[in-house]
C-alpha cells in the first residue's frame, strides 16, 4: 500500500514524465562524475582529506562524508622497498531535483563508496636522512546505491527500468603513482619527518551501464611534516614526547574546487606514548588534536595512530 500510494503521488503527467527522463539520464550522468570525484579523494593518499565531513542543505546536497586510514613503511635499510595500503569510504546524498518548468520532484538517493589503495615502492637514498621514493599504485572501488523503494517508483514513473539507480552499483579501478621526497632526522633531544609528495592516480570505470561509464584523472601535490621532542614526563618507563604536525595538500587534477576548494591544511598537536618498554611490536602511540582549513572548509579532528615495530 506505501509503494502504491508513493507511486501515485508522484505519478506524473505524460510530459514531465518525458521531461524527466531525459533530464534524469543528464542528472545520472552529472552526478556518477561527481561521485567518481569523492571517490577520488579516498584513493589517493593524503593526510589533510584523511576525514571530512560537508553539510550544506542550501546546496540540494546536502551531506558528504569521506574518510580514509592508511599505512606506509620501508621494510629495511638494507632492503628498501616501501610499501604502503590505505582503505577510504565516504557516503553521499545527491538529491536529484526534476522540474518542467512548474513543477519540481525531489529524488533523493544516497549513494556508498568503499575503497582500497596499494602502492609499492623502492627508496634511492640521496644524502644523510633524504631519500627519493617512487611508488606504483593501484586502486579499486566500489560504489552502491541506497535506493530501493524509489527505484521502484521511478521504474514505475518512467515505465522503465534506471539501472544505476534501481540496482545502483558502480565498479572502477585506478593506475598510477606517486613521487616522494622522504627526509627525517632522528636524535635524543628531537625528531623530525618532512614528506613532499606528488600523486597522480588515473580513475577509470569497469563493467558499467553506459550512462556512468566514464574517467577521472585526480592529482595532489602535499607536503607533510610532523615534529618530535621529549616532555620531560615519563610513562611506560619512557619519555613522553609532544607532538606538532602540519600538513598541506594542493589539489592540482579533476579533483580542483570539486568541493569548493583547491588547497586544505592541517595543524595538529597532541602527545606520543613510547610503549617499546613492554613491546617491540606496538612500540609508540599518538593521540592528535588538527585544525583544518580551507577555501570555504573548517573544522576539528582528533586522531590516534599506531607504530609498529
Amino acid at each position: 500500500m506505501i509503494v502504491a500510494a508513493l507511486a501515485l503521488a508522484l505519478a506524473p503527467r505524460p510530459a514531465f514524465a518525458q521531461n524527466l527522463r531525459t533530464q534524469l539520464a543528464d542528472e545520472i550522468q552529472a552526478r556518477a562524475h561527481a561521485a567518481m570525484s569523492l571517490v577520488s579523494f579516498s584513493i589517493t593518499p593524503d593526510a589533510t582529506a584523511g576525514s571530512l565531513s560537508i553539510n550544506s542543505a542550501s546546496s540540494g546536497n546536502p551531506d558528504i562524508t569521506l574518510g580514509q586510514v592508511g599505512a606506509g613503511f620501508t621494510v629495511a635499510e638494507a632492503f628498501p622497498v616501501y610499501m604502503e595500503g590505505f582503505a577510504g569510504w565516504n557516503r553521499y546524498d545527491p538529491v536529484f531535483l526534476a522540474s518542467d518548468g512548474t513543477e519540481e520532484r525531489r529524488l533523493p538517493t544516497k549513494w556508498n563508496t568503499v575503497s582500497a589503495t596499494i602502492g609499492l615502492g623502492w627508496d634511492f637514498k640521496l644524502c644523510e636522512g633524504l631519500y627519493l621514493r617512487p611508488i606504483v599504485n593501484a586502486s579499486l572501488a566500489h560504489l552502491e546505491s541506497d535506493l530501493s523503494l524509489g527505484g521502484r517508483a521511478l521504474g514505475f514513473l518512467l515505465d522503465r527500468e534506471i539501472q544505476f539507480l534501481d540496482k545502483g552499483r558502480l565498479n572502477m579501478y585506478g593506475l598510477g603513482g606517486s613521487l616522494m621526497l622522504d627526509y627525517g632526522i632522528y636524535k635524543e633531544s628531537y625528531e623530525l619527518d618532512v614528506e613532499l609528495r606528488y600523486t597522480w592516480i588515473h580513475l577509470q570505470t569497469y563493467d558499467a551501464p553506459a550512462v556512468v561509464a566514464g574517467d577521472f584523472d585526480p592529482m595532489t601535490v602535499s607536503l607533510w611534516t610532523r615534529y618530535r621532542w621529549p616532555s620531560g614526563l615519563v610513562l611506560f618507563r619512557r619519555p613522553m614526547r609532544w607532538v606538532l604536525e602540519g600538513a598541506l595538500t594542493s589539489y592540482v587534477g579533476e579533483q580542483r574546487g570539486a568541493l569548493g576548494f583547491n588547497h586544505l591544511t592541517s595543524l595538529g598537536a597532541g602527545v606520543e606514548l613510547d610503549t617499546s618498554y613492554y613491546s617491540q611490536i606496538w612500540t609508540r602511540t599518538r593521540f592528535v588534536g588538527r585544525y583544518l582549513i580551507g577555501q570555504n572548509v573548517s573544522g576539528f579532528s582528533a586522531g590516534i595512530s599506531i607504530t609498529f615495530f
